[in-house]
C-alpha cells in the first residue's frame, strides 16, 4: 500500500530530485586525447587521468615509457581539482607564493599544478589530472584536455 502511495505521487517525488550531468566514459576518453595530443606533440610522457565529481577514477592512459610513480600523482591532482573545485596549482601557489604550509595537511590535497576541475554550467563533474613532466608542463597538458570540453559538447 505505501509503494502504490509513493508510485502515485512520482511526480512530487521526481521533483525534489536533481539532476545533474556527469562524465560519460566516451567523454573522458575524448578528453584524455585533447591531452594526448598535446603531450605527443612536446614528446612528453606523461600519465592521464579523469576523475568523476566524486574524485572516483573513469579513465586512466600512460603514455609509453611513463614513470609508474606518476600513475597515483595524477590521480591525486585530478582528486585534489574536484575536492577543492579549483585548480591544484591554486594549492600549490598558496603554499610557496603565502608560505601556507598549513596546506601539506590537508586531506585529499596535493599542492602540485596539473589538476584541472572540469566545469558544466558553473558546476564541478569531474577533474583531469597529469603527472610525468614538470609541474607546469603537466599543468599545460591537462589545460589542452580540459579546453577541449566545448568541443566534445559541440558548443
Amino acid at each position: 500500500m505505501a509503494l502504490g502511495g509513493f508510485l502515485l505521487s512520482g511526480g512530487t517525488v521526481w521533483a525534489q530530485l536533481a539532476d545533474k550531468k556527469v562524465i560519460t566514459l566516451a567523454a573522458a576518453k575524448k578528453l584524455a586525447a585533447a591531452a594526448e595530443e598535446e603531450a605527443v606533440k612536446n614528446k612528453w610522457n606523461v600519465v592521464i587521468v579523469i576523475v568523476d565529481d566524486g574524485g572516483n577514477l573513469l579513465y586512466l592512459q600512460r603514455l609509453d615509457e611513463t614513470q609508474i610513480g606518476s600513475i597515483e600523482v595524477a590521480i591525486q591532482k585530478a582528486q585534489t581539482a574536484v575536492n577543492f573545485k579549483r585548480p591544484s596549482k591554486a594549492l600549490e601557489e598558496a603554499l610557496v607564493t603565502n608560505n601556507r604550509t598549513p596546506i601539506l595537511k590537508l586531506p585529499g590535497a596535493i599542492p602540485i599544478e596539473g589538476g584541472l576541475p572540469i566545469v558544466v554550467n558553473d558546476k564541478v563533474i569531474g577533474a583531469i589530472g597529469v603527472s610525468g613532466v614538470t609541474s607546469q608542463q603537466d599543468g599545460q597538458i591537462a589545460k589542452a584536455g580540459a579546453d577541449a570540453l566545448p568541443k566534445i559538447l559541440g558548443q
